[in-house]
């Protein structure tokens, strides 16, 4: 029996509503975050899990086989020496980030402060980041927890990546964790941060001389 055919139907609201079937295929409680991290492009279950704190394995074992299904993401071995399993999202997948971006714009009133019991990851403040950056390039952004990296106005491919820019990026951001929680939080804007001296911009590309400017407005 083929891995599809293991696979459990498929629950649905039965509701003739659009809304309804997409929540049929994105409804389910981890599925969104799965796309989350897998913007930032291939990834093997191993590393999924760990940057998924919470979930089971065989929650996102089946996550992972219903979105395969449902024609969100993909399952590929890589080449050698590496010869892992990685999920990647298709093309259907990777258009649900204005969902993610919508929904994270939403819930910035709900996070309120970090609770004793909270998870983090530098990573999670991507797409917080993105939906202040305007224009083209790669931005490496430094941050107390660690660093990650945004392909900014990216069409296609991953829209973040986790650790430093591979090679020199078009602007490199540094700033503290109250900073960034405040941005994430919707308290603060881009803007007013880089006013403030709040982020320390670096770089010679379009994405930091942007940035500088505001500066001078």
């Amino acid at each position: 029996m083929s891995r599809l055919r293991r696979m459990s139907p498929r629950r649905s609201y039965d509701q003739y509503c659009s809304a309804a079937r997409a929540l049929d295929a994105v409804g389910d409680r981890w599925t969104l975050l799965i796309v989350r991290e897998l913007l930032a492009g291939p990834r093997r279950y191993t590393d999924l899990h760990a940057d998924l704190p919470g979930v089971s394995t065989d929650v996102l074992a089946s996550r992972l086989k219903d979105m395969e299904r449902d024609g969100l993401a993909t399952r590929r071995r890589l080449p050698p020496p590496a010869a892992a399993f990685v999920y990647e999202l298709t093309e259907r997948g990777t258009a649900l980030l204005p969902v993610l971006q919508a929904l994270g714009e939403w819930g910035e009133s709900e996070l309120g402060e970090p609770r004793p019991t909270d998870a983090v990851r530098a990573h999670w403040f991507a797409l917080p980041l993105l939906r202040a950056l305007e224009g083209e390039g790669v931005v490496e952004v430094r941050l107390e927890e660690g660093d990650f990296h945004l392909y900014v106005g990216a069409q296609h491919g991953p829209v973040y990546g986790d650790g430093p820019a591979p090679g020199e990026p078009d602007a490199r951001l540094v700033l503290d964790s109250p900073t960034c929680t405040a941005l994430a939080r919707g308290e603060l804007s881009l803007a007013d941060a880089v006013r403030a001296g709040r982020i320390e911009v670096s770089g010679e590309g379009t994405p930091a001389k942007a940035l500088r400017a505001l500066r001078e407005e």
